[in-house]
């Protein structure tokens, strides 16, 4: 029962140390479902992908296996973009990537070099 009143005291002086602005925004919300304690949320660039990379895991690889000498940073900007779309699961981004796959396949179907 003390742990519970501790808790309780430090999420009231959390509180009152406050802006005015804060503690109003905690009100319309509700006091009593605030949790200052709550742990914060991964940062985006620790999200990882289906293989268990994250984005910089990624890109690093794929900058690595490209020839970059023939490609400059709207290249490298594009790949990262799209890397990190396909990994948030963004409909657009899978869109154009759904379409990157299917227009390889049909130049590889009819023997055409992009």
């Amino acid at each position: 029962m003390n742990d519970r009143n501790d808790d309780a005291a430090r999420k009231k002086a959390i509180f009152d140390s406050m802006s005015p602005r804060r503690q109003k925004h905690i009100e319309k919300k509700g006091y009593d479902k605030w949790d200052p304690f709550e742990e914060p949320k991964d940062p985006i660039d620790m999200r990882m992908d289906r293989t268990k990379r994250t984005s910089q895991a990624l890109i690093r690889e794929f900058m690595q296996s490209a020839e970059l000498r023939e490609h400059g940073n709207d290249y490298r900007r594009g790949a990262f973009e799209l890397c990190l779309g396909i990994i948030n699961e963004d409909e657009r981004f899978l869109g154009m990537f759904d379409f990157a796959c299917w227009y390889k396949d049909l130049l590889e179907k009819e023997k055409k070099n992009l």
